[in-house]
């Protein structure tokens, strides 16, 4: 296998999937940062080095305690490696002040990875924010968003 691609699934299956959080020295670069892509935001790099990475993990782990991530596909190009994940866990903890629903989610993202030197420096995140949300119950289907925009800006043009 590609070392760039090695380094990826160690990412995902030993440090997320397993939980050996000690992994995350391995394999990510101290000046690591992350890009979190938001439509409509002002976009902010964050440093996310091996410590933040543990932090990170605890946190979404003590919200979705069966969080475990699939790798669907995978490619890799020069020094960047570009991952179609799925990600599914139980909401049983707090999580962005969203009290714990039980409800089982799956979430679609895309990963890009920069490998340097043989660790993670550098990665771009896009999650299915909308159908996260969704599945919490804090947000309609998209069906309801849409129809409940359409009937809001008609009665306002009137």
């Amino acid at each position: 296998m590609n070392p760039a691609k090695q380094i990826i699934k160690r990412f995902v299956e030993e440090l997320w999937n397993a939980r050996r959080l000690d992994v995350a020295h391995e394999i990510l670069s101290e000046d690591c940062v992350t890009h979190q892509l938001r439509s409509g935001v002002l976009h902010e790099p964050a440093h996310r080095g091996p410590q933040e990475m543990k932090e990170h993990i605890s946190g979404w782990l003590m919200s979705f305690p069966d969080l475990r991530f699939t790798i669907e596909q995978m490619i890799a190009e020069q020094d960047r490696v570009v991952s179609h994940l799925v990600m599914e866990g139980t909401h049983l903890g707090t999580w962005m002040g969203i009290q714990p629903t039980g409800k089982r989610l799956q979430i679609r993202m895309i990963t890009i990875h920069r490998i340097a030197s043989g660790k993670i420096a550098e990665d771009w995140v896009l999650i299915e924010s909308l159908g996260l949300f969704q599945q919490l119950g804090a947000l309609p289907d998209t069906a309801d968003l849409v129809r409940n925009f359409a009937q809001r800006a008609n009665s306002d043009s009137r």
